[in-house]
């Protein structure tokens, strides 16, 4: 009997060590063997800290839907192809377009001054732009000077240099909720919200001598004025990244490239300003008129061209403007009638636009305050849609005719971006009037010469002129909004003030320049 219990006992102690040694063999294998990590998680494999990596892309830029290569097509500078697209136009219909446009009323109210979202004060830090820091190189890599060069793109791709762009972008932090944060801001980017600061080294140029480019009427210090406290400001956006003006920078940026305004006199503003800011308000022999190529020389008869073009040498860049108040096709019904009525096409762009479009690099449009009955009947202007006069009474409405116009401007725009891959479209919003206690022709006034009496800031996210902001929703054309933050300004306008000191005339329509243009040249610049 002991002998058999000792047996057992031995028996059990052998087995005891056996299973300490498996047990001893198997841990040391786990810690060494790097098969058995397959096992954990993937969250417990790779623990990496996330951020969100954010561009800051205008919204409604064309660059959103564009691939790689198209950034790095060349013009079409095919001598061969026709100057105008062959892309098919759907045709409108107007009954149905109608309701779907913001209302208006007939007499153009649209047009006039909506109310402002306006607070005193802001404190948010801007955030900077991701390209503003890219040179215009690194998104078009070729010019368009070779006219037997195939509209793809022969030069190979640079390298997108990720260490390079990071410095360009918000600067990635450890704490995750911080690279949010800052990518939030930089992704809600509104260059229409935020705030007028005083700047003493404002104007951008002399409105003295700037007389090569400006037009007498809006050089307001050649004026009786005495007051120019308007020019000491600089608009400021919330959240976007918009580096000072330089001359010489915004030259060697569009190198090479066509800048083309159309629209009214407006849009003339527009154009004046920036060939101020790009000439430095200098008289320059540098820069030659090159109208010629573009058709717009004085006609026999005419008080002025139809438009002007200029072109700075160094760089080969084309700064032009072209008169289309209403952005409808104008084609008069008998040529050899001085007095004839003249065919208002709302459903076709302007033939100068549809002629010169493979030509323009970067393209501002606006229309606004032409679309009023008085205007459209003294210039004998007889409505068109389908190449047939319009019969719709409600179409022929001010406001509706209009909104139709802009949609369809915007529609066939839209549509020849593809075939225009280095062409970036701007819809600039309406500018405000200020004519108080009246109108223009009722003894109207904007008096006013204390900057920003109503306020600095605008906070609002939405744009104060519907029409346009509805127009280019959904494409590839960019909203330049300049309404809410330009009706701030009531102060910089003509006001009564002329080189001819006419007495009982207002103009709180224009603007005195150096002033609020300026500002709008600096938003467009900035999303170019």
């Amino acid at each position: 009997m002991k002998g058999n219990f000792c047996r057992l006992k031995g028996r059990h102690l052998s087995v005891t060590l056996l299973v300490l040694t498996f047990t001893t063999i198997f841990l040391w294998a786990w810690e060494k063997n790097p098969f058995v990590t397959t096992l954990r998680s993937a969250q417990e494999q790779f623990n990496f800290h996330t951020s969100e990596f954010v561009v800051d892309t205008p919204k409604g830029s064309s660059f959103d839907s564009l691939t790689p290569n198209e950034h790095v097509q060349g013009r079409d500078s095919n001598p061969a192809r026709s100057e105008e697209s062959q892309i098919p136009e759907k045709e409108f219909d107007a009954s149905n377009f109608i309701n779907s446009v913001v209302p208006e009323t007939e007499d153009g109210d649209a047009d006039r001054k909506p109310s402002s979202k306006i607070k005193e004060f802001v404190v948010d830090t801007p955030k900077g732009s991701s390209f503003d820091s890219l040179t215009p190189n690194e998104h078009v890599q070729e010019t368009d000077s070779d006219p037997t060069r195939s509209e793809e793109s022969k030069i190979p791709e640079k390298e997108f240099d990720a260490s390079n762009f990071t410095n360009s972008v918000v600067s990635q932090t450890e704490d995750g909720d911080a690279d949010r944060k800052s990518s939030s801001k930089i992704k809600d980017c509104n260059y229409s919200k935020g705030r007028w600061v005083a700047d003493s080294r404002r104007p951008l140029y002399s409105g003295f001598q700037c007389k090569q480019w400006l037009s007498e009427m809006w050089a307001c210090r050649l004026t009786q004025r005495t007051d120019f406290s308007f020019e000491g400001y600089r608009w400021q956006p919330e959240n976007c990244k918009m580096l000072e003006f330089e001359k010489s920078a915004f030259l060697r940026r569009m190198q090479d490239r066509t800048i083309a305004f159309i629209g009214d006199s407006l849009g003339r503003q527009q154009f004046q300003s920036l060939m101020c800011m790009a000439s430095g308000g200098e008289r320059r022999e540098d820069i030659g008129n090159v109208g010629k190529e573009y058709g717009l020389v004085k006609a026999r008869g005419a008080i002025r061209p139809d438009g002007w073009a200029y072109r700075f040498s160094n760089t080969n860049t084309t700064i032009l403007y072209y008169w289309s108040a209403s952005l409808a096709d104008l084609e008069p019904l008998n040529i050899t009638d001085k007095a004839t009525d003249v065919a208002m096409h709302l459903d076709r762009a302007p033939a100068f636009m549809r002629r010169f479009l493979h030509r323009f690099d970067v393209l501002v449009l606006n229309t606004g305050h032409h679309w009023n009955r008085g205007k459209i009947t003294a210039n004998r202007w007889v409505m068109y849609v389908n190449g047939k006069p319009l019969k719709d009474r409600k179409l022929l409405e001010i406001g509706n005719a209009k909104n139709f116009t802009v949609h369809s401007v915007a529609r066939w725009l839209d549509s020849q971006l593809p075939s225009h891959p280095r062409l970036k479209a701007f819809f600039r919003t309406i500018s405000p009037r200020h004519f108080r206690n009246g109108d223009w022709n009722t003894g109207g006034n904007c008096d006013n010469t204390t900057p920003l009496t109503g306020g600095s800031e605008i906070s609002q996210d939405e744009s104060n002129d519907p029409v346009i902001a509805a127009a280019v929703k959904g494409t590839n054309i960019t909203l330049l909004d300049i309404t809410a933050l330009s009706e701030l300004r009531d102060e910089g306008h003509i006001s009564r003030y002329s080189v001819k000191a006419t007495t009982g005339v207002n103009d709180c329509l224009h603007w005195c320049l150096p002033g609020i243009p300026d500002t709008w040249n600096e938003l467009l610049i900035a999303q170019v």
